[in-house]
């Protein structure tokens, strides 16, 4: 009876421990100096771009998830010649790397779109789950400069080195996306055993050999894109249930079973295997390859997560540490035929939240099978664009500003300590009010306050809470941006 109790305790408050750690996370400051700088300008890009691309485009589906044996939505086969039969799936999926073959690959064009849009830094998918190297590896052949690939005899074959060259022509900072799992490797996925989901397929304990193999190949690769490729700013390493399992984490470890594995009829989707890809290790031979490197161990609690990437969704408040929310702009992460993409509105306004909040975006584009982008995708970084030209000043190298937002009104400040208020145009408004009231923020005696893309100096009064600026008639005729308006104050009271 005893042990029964104290098993429901514990289950009890490990669901309250679920819930704490994602309302709440965790985090471990940085203490390499090179690294604290890098992640210092880091954090005052505010704005970048993500891309998820592979063999999977040509099928539009969600990524590698489809050969990954869960009973998760997203894991669902729909595509293929039979996907009723897992094996013989597998073997189809696989065999798109010999149709593999966007001869409209033009990263020079995304480049040019991401630089007009404001973005300051990429990060672009060099292998996902599935272990399709997007780049000239010589631990595989299963990449796209394989010769079985039709792409390989391109000039542009080594996608990795033609997106890589194609930002940093454009003075825009690169990040490596590298997935720790990888279902293509013979030891992560034996052939020996079935895969019975996401994880290694074998306990590591009892095949220490084989682990360290995959250890390794992994540390291999890594040490392959971060030797061959340039300079390199930020390795952005996904899969986070490709970890050490141990006292330090072991409540992350229950954590994560019951936030996110449970199901009401008790079926346990995936499991906690101790898998542990040395990072540490990793992250000390890839900084004397690349000093200062910034590393993103996602969803890992410990040193060598840098910054946090809130995925698909914008925190509700600031967060004590460096973020990112890497979000999608249309459709999924990977490319999909009948993309919806967000409005610049929505966008506009989401990257206003994030930065007001001491965020950086992360903004997703899938490229096309043939090597494109929809013109979704452009249409929304034109939006902001035409957006950033005005009002970037506001963006880049802010802080945040208690109480951060007040109604539809966002804040930041800068090193100078202007104070920025953004005005988010509400269902229905083409243009600012006449007059707009804030009351959490009062101006100093005799300050100047304007807005952004105009000369004028607007009239303000103090109220009894807060204060009221009046935007007059003929600047609410031609206002020098769409969607948002920033109002800049000089100086406020403390």
């Amino acid at each position: 009876m005893k042990k029964g109790i104290f098993i429901l305790a514990l289950l009890f408050s490990v669901q309250l421990f679920s819930q704490a750690i994602y309302e709440d996370e965790r985090y471990v400051p940085e203490t390499d100096p090179a690294v604290l700088k890098n992640l210092e300008q880091w954090q005052g890009k505010k704005f970048g771009l993500l891309m998820h691309w592979g063999t999977y485009s040509q099928w539009g589906i969600v990524e590698s998830w489809s050969i990954c044996p869960e009973d998760y939505g997203w894991c669902e086969r729909k595509k293929g010649s039979n996907p009723n039969n897992y094996t013989e799936y597998v073997k189809e999926y696989e065999g798109l790397k010999k149709t593999f073959n966007p001869t409209k690959f033009d990263p020079t064009k995304w480049a040019k779109a991401a630089k007009a849009a404001g973005m300051k830094y990429m990060v672009f998918t060099t292998k996902h789950h599935d272990g399709f190297s997007m780049f000239d590896t010589k631990y595989t052949d299963y990449k796209v400069t394989d010769k079985d690939c039709p792409f390989s005899t391109n000039p542009k074959a080594d996608i990795l080195k033609e997106v890589f060259n194609a930002f940093r022509n454009e003075n825009i900072s690169t990040g490596a996306y590298f997935s720790k799992p990888d279902w293509h490797n013979e030891n992560y996925w034996d052939p020996y055993f079935p895969p019975f989901d996401r994880n290694v397929n074998y306990d590591p304990s009892l095949y220490p050999e084989k682990w360290q193999k995959y250890v390794d190949f992994t540390h291999n690769q890594i040490l392959e894109i971060l030797t061959n490729y340039g300079k390199v700013d930020i390795l952005w390493l996904d899969g986070g249930w490709v970890k050490k399992r141990d006292l330090q984490n072991i409540k992350e470890n229950y954590a994560e079973k019951f936030a996110e594995n449970e199901s009401k009829n008790g079926f346990i989707k995936h499991r906690i295997v101790d898998q542990d890809p040395k990072m540490d290790e990793l992250v000390v031979k890839a900084r004397q390859k690349q000093p200062g490197l910034i590393v993103v161990d996602r969803a890992v609690h410990g040193k060598n997560q840098n910054y946090l990437t809130p995925e698909n969704r914008v925190p509700e408040k600031t967060l004590p540490y460096p973020w990112e929310s890497c979000i999608t702009s249309g459709g999924g992460w990977s490319y999909t035929p009948d993309a919806k993409y967000m409005t610049g509105r929505q966008g506009i306004h989401m990257l206003i939240d994030v930065v007001a909040k001491g965020g950086n975006l992360l903004l997703n584009i899938a490229p096309s099978p043939e090597g494109e982008w929809q013109q979704g995708a452009y249409d929304l970084l034109a939006a902001y664009g035409d957006w950033m030209k005005v009002n970037s000043t506001a963006i880049y190298n802010t802080k945040p500003i208690a109480p951060y937002k007040e109604d539809n009104i966002c804040m930041t400040q800068n090193k100078e300590e202007n104070v920025f208020l953004f005005y988010l145009a509400k269902d229905g408004e083409d243009k600012i009010p006449a007059e707009v009231i804030v009351k959490s923020i009062s101006p100093k005696k005799g300050t100047k306050i304007t807005m952004l893309g105009s000369k004028t100096s607007l009239k303000w009064t103090k109220e009894a809470q807060g204060f009221k600026v009046q935007i007059p008639e003929s600047l609410r005729n031609n206002l020098p941006s769409k969607e948002a308006w920033t109002l800049k104050i000089e100086a406020i009271n403390k």
